[in-house]
């Protein structure tokens, strides 16, 4: 059976960890965990892009090899997925033994077809980027500043027959609205195709930049990095193994809208092609954070350290803040004051004293246990008409990725949940020794319980500690992924309750 494949783009071993690469790899979690939620057997990538003329450089500045500067850097963003609880199956590094051979035996593949071939290069070579250019990239006669130096070089290089296929790409983006999302990148892509495209020199000059995989063909070059890093995505896909036809086509790469164009729409669908393998079925593109309008970036000096904020109040937290504020596709700002509004209203007020008034009342009423459910009239039925709302609009949004509209959603149905205990006021009625009372007392705290579980369930993508707390404070063992995992149901019922805690206690001191 097909798995579903999603990856992140690679990381780039020239910097560390910021606001953006945790973004993605939440996202990109958040989507993963959804799935399997859903009953999918996931498979779910991200990794390090290690080659390269900056890593080299960088390398050379300060006298060590360059797999040294990377192993660092590997440490740094695997901790990151660690602190940030990301479920990745594989971490890949583009050094490894397994990647470098799948990068070969494609070169040789199409190296042998006649899609590869040597010529010489004048033009004008980005350092920066790793990336060479030609005079339409100009702005009034000047090279953007993203472009950093630009040197005007002549060499021989091989290079890739990209223009031959050009009119191919344009018509599967157009007969395929899915391939890239949001659909409005498809219409910049397709912009871009407007004017005829170039071949792609895919090597350099061993003599300019050892470091690098060796072209099969050519022991004097070394593969440029793009052409080297999107391979990634099938050697994690087990390419020249019994998992690749599992795996692969990816379902989606989650990827910056700064790397869509021309690496991730151009290049790599016509790489795969010229391949003769299956596209990824989507590209999932989303925005940047900013900050008072402007790009987070190490240029502007105005990067957010992630692990500044997940220390102090937890990854969670974190995690509901950046799927909560972004609009996948969009650009998003961030703010310490909007950070703090989120975690104290609806984490806090809204999440957490729903979970403390169950605990609490469940201890002193209920003797710590899921009462069961005694009655079923008018509050109950409200209830659980708004949940059943609730998580069928919630799916749908999930599906299309408007987690930030499917997050206020479940934070409406949490709303509803202590409308019920106030309708119910069980702190009343346990104080009548009415049998009724008594009946409507354990019936208002089964359904706190079930609606909470519910409700945790459901954020369980975004949550994902949070949540496994909450249902073992419930007495569930884990997050069910069964097909009526987010079915109405009595299967609390006689569950011990645990001891109130604070979820999310209120900051000692500001950010």
């Amino acid at each position: 059976m097909k798995k579903f494949y999603i990856t992140t783009a690679i990381d780039y071993a020239n910097g560390s960890p910021h606001l953006g690469h945790a973004y993605e790899k939440v996202l990109t979690d958040v989507v993963a965990r959804f799935r399997r939620l859903r009953g999918d057997t996931v498979r779910f990538l991200t990794g390090l892009d290690e080659h390269g003329q900056k890593v080299h450089k960088a390398a050379l500045a300060l006298g060590v090899e360059p797999i040294a500067i990377c192993d660092g850097f590997a440490r740094d963003f695997q901790s990151l997925c660690k602190v940030l609880n990301i479920s990745n199956d594989d971490y890949i590094r583009t050094t490894e033994e397994r990647h470098k051979r799948v990068v070969g035996q494609l070169q040789q593949h199409l190296f042998d077809k006649g899609e590869i071939y040597q010529g010489e290069y004048r033009g004008y070579y980005s350092v920066k980027e790793e990336q060479f250019l030609t005079e339409k990239e100009m702005v009034d006669g000047k090279w953007p500043a993203h472009y950093g130096e630009v040197n005007e070089i002549i060499e021989h290089n091989y290079f890739f027959r990209l223009s031959k296929y050009q009119d191919w790409l344009i018509d599967h983006i157009q007969s395929n609205e899915d391939f890239i999302f949001p659909r409005f990148r498809a219409r910049q892509v397709l912009e871009f195709l407007k004017e005829p495209i170039n071949d792609l020199c895919i090597s350099r000059p061993k003599d300019r930049l050892p470091w690098g995989i060796p072209l099969p063909f050519d022991e004097n070059y070394v593969t440029y990095v793009w052409f080297d890093a999107l391979i990634n995505y099938v050697t994690g896909a087990g390419y020249g193994t019994d998992d690749f036809a599992q795996n692969w086509p990816a379902d989606f790469h989650v990827i910056g809208k700064d790397i869509l164009l021309p690496a991730h729409s151009v290049y790599w669908p016509i790489m795969l092609k010229a391949c003769g393998m299956a596209l990824p079925k989507s590209l999932l593109v989303h925005g940047f954070w900013l900050n008072s309008g402007q790009k987070l970036s190490k240029s502007t000096g105005n990067v957010i350290n992630p692990l500044d904020l997940i220390e102090q109040f937890g990854a969670d937290a974190f995690r509901y803040f950046l799927i909560r504020e972004m609009n996948v596709g969009q650009d998003s700002d961030f703010s310490y004051e909007q950070f703090l509004t989120r975690y104290n209203d609806d984490l806090g007020n809204d999440l957490g004293n729903l979970l403390s008034r169950l605990l609490n009342m469940g201890g002193r009423y209920a003797d710590s246990k899921v009462p069961a459910v005694a009655l079923e009239e008018e509050p109950e039925k409200t209830l659980n008409s708004l949940w059943v709302a609730t998580s069928e609009q919630v799916i749908g949004l999930f599906e299309e990725f408007q987690f930030h509209k499917g997050l206020d959603v479940t934070f409406a149905f949490i709303r509803g949940i202590n409308r019920y205990a106030e309708t119910r006021a069980p702190w009343k009625l346990a104080k009548s020794a009415a049998p009724d009372d008594l009946a409507k007392l354990n019936t208002s705290l089964a359904y706190m319980a079930e609606g909470l579980r519910l409700a945790t369930t459901l954020l369980s993508p975004v949550l994902p500690e949070v949540s496994a707390k909450i249902l073992a404070l419930l007495g569930e063992p884990e997050v069910s992924r069964y097909a009526g995992n987010l079915e109405w149901s009595e299967r609390l019922q006689g569950n011990r309750l645990g001891e109130k805690i604070i979820l999310f206690p209120r900051p000692q001191k500001e950010v």
